[in-house]
């Protein structure tokens, strides 16, 4: 089992604290997905959507990886072969665990993006649309992060990963969101046996070999205990 890829979504940090789209009570739920999610919120109201992004950052640099994370970690360091993250989440927590393989789809909360001249920076911890981008000195600065109605980042090597992995598992994903939703059917059309590991079975879950349930930080180090067993031989 030489290539591992695997997905993640934001079941994967909610151990951490950090929410998903569905917590009740959460940082979401405080605010409609168009307000402060899609480029025509920022538009509207680009005080809103920083203040949004600034909570989420703050939540995010104060979070700490979960055994889930760190099981992750522990897979790309001992695993013989080649193990790729291409993560949903924005919030950093894989790069805190050790993960060094890892594709941001969705962007992450500590970078800063130029709608003016595409200049990308590391993001303070507090912005305001007055903050000038540092290249061409114009105030269009955002959070470089992928909102709802924008296309995914690294899509050519997300399509060539999937493409050759040996194994694919998507990991606290709700198989709603395109195209991530869509990669299980993906690698396994192209051949690789597929897990999915999720609190429950996930609106793509056809698309599995198998389907582990349960919480990310006890089914995943599990997971991750068997693979690396296996390729050891043991």
């Amino acid at each position: 089992m030489e290539k591992i890829v695997i997905l993640t979504g934001a079941g994967i940090s909610a151990e951490s604290g950090l929410g998903t789209f569905r917590d009740e009570g959460g940082l979401w739920a405080q605010h409609a997905i168009e307000d402060v999610a899609t480029p025509e919120g920022f538009a509207r109201n680009p005080q809103l959507v920083h203040g949004f992004y600034n909570a989420r950052r703050a939540q995010a640099a104060d979070a700490t990886p979960n055994p889930a994370h760190d099981a992750l970690a522990r897979l790309e360091a001992e695993h013989k072969g080649e193990v790729l993250l291409i993560t949903q989440n924005v919030d950093g927590l894989h790069e805190k665990a050790g993960s060094r393989h890892v594709l941001h789809m969705h962007g992450e909360l500590a970078g800063a993006l130029c709608q003016a001249c595409g200049d990308r920076w590391e993001a303070p911890l507090v912005m305001s649309p007055d903050d000038p981008c540092p290249s061409c000195g114009t105030a269009a600065t955002r959070p470089d992060v992928v909102w709802f109605g924008e296309f995914p980042y690294h899509p050519d090597k997300t399509e060539e990963a999937l493409a050759e992995a040996d194994l694919f598992a998507a990991i606290g994903t709700s198989g709603q969101v395109y195209p991530a939703a869509a990669f299980g059917q993906m690698a396994r059309e192209m051949g690789a046996h597929t897990v999915e590991l999720n609190l429950e079975p996930s609106a793509a879950s056809q698309d599995f070999h198998e389907c582990r349930l349960g919480k990310a930080s006890l089914i995943v180090p599990t997971w991750v205990d068997e693979i690396l067993s296996m390729s050891s031989g043991g």
